[in-house]
C-alpha cells in the first residue's frame, strides 16, 4: 500500500490527495518508481531507506535519522534507534551483572547470565528480521513498547 510522501499516511491507489495532511499524491506510481530524490531525502526510495535504518541496529538508525526527512523512514529510524540501542544497553548490563555475579557466585549465577545474554540475543535478531522485512514490505510495523516509547522521545514521524 501505498504512503503519503509528506506525513507517512497510508493512502490508497488511485488517490489525488492524502487524506490525512491533503498532500497532493502520484496516482499510479508505487513508491519504488518514483524517480529523483526528494528534498530532505537520501535519494533512495523510502522502503529500502527504511530497511536501512535496521541493518547495523541503532547506528544506521540514527544515520538515516539524522539524514533522512521522510515520515516513513523517521519512523522506522527512530524505532530502530529505541529498539536495538535500549537491547544494546540491557546487553552490556547482563553481561556486567553476571560476569561480577560469576566472581562472586561461582558457575551457577553465571551460567543463569549465560542464558539470560542468549535469550536477549535471539530476541534482538527475531526483531532484527522482522522489522528489516516489514519496512522493506513498505509497512509501519510497530514494535509495542518500542514504538510508543521512540513516539515520546522523537516526536511522532
Amino acid at each position: 500500500m501505498p504512503h503519503c510522501t509528506k506525513c507517512g499516511t497510508a493512502v490508497g491507489d488511485n488517490v489525488a490527495f492524502c487524506p490525512s495532511c491533503g498532500a497532493p499524491q502520484a496516482m499510479n506510481a508505487p513508491v519504488a518508481a518514483m524517480s529523483g530524490p526528494v528534498a530532505g531525502s537520501s535519494g533512495l526510495s523510502e522502503n529500502v531507506a527504511a530497511t536501512l535504518c535496521y541493518v547495523l541496529g541503532w547506528i544506521t538508525g540514527l544515520v538515516f535519522y539524522l539524514i533522512d526527512k521522510r515520515p516513513f523512514v523517521r519512523f522506522h529510524a527512530a524505532q530502530s534507534i529505541v529498539i536495538f540501542g535500549g537491547l544494546h544497553i540491557l546487553l552490556f548490563i547482563v553481561g556486567m551483572v553476571f560476569g561480577v555475579g560469576f566472581m562472586m557466585g561461582g558457575w551457577g549465577f553465571a551460567s543463569l547470565g549465560f542464558a539470560l545474554y542468549h535469550v536477549v540475543q535471539l530476541v534482538a535478531l527475531v526483531l532484527w528480521i522482522l522489522c528489516m522485512v516489514k519496512a522493506h514490505q513498505g509497512e509501519r510495523f510497530r514494535v509495542p513498547v518500542a514504538a510508543d516509547l521512540a513516539d515520546k522521545i522523537f516526536g511522532k514521524a
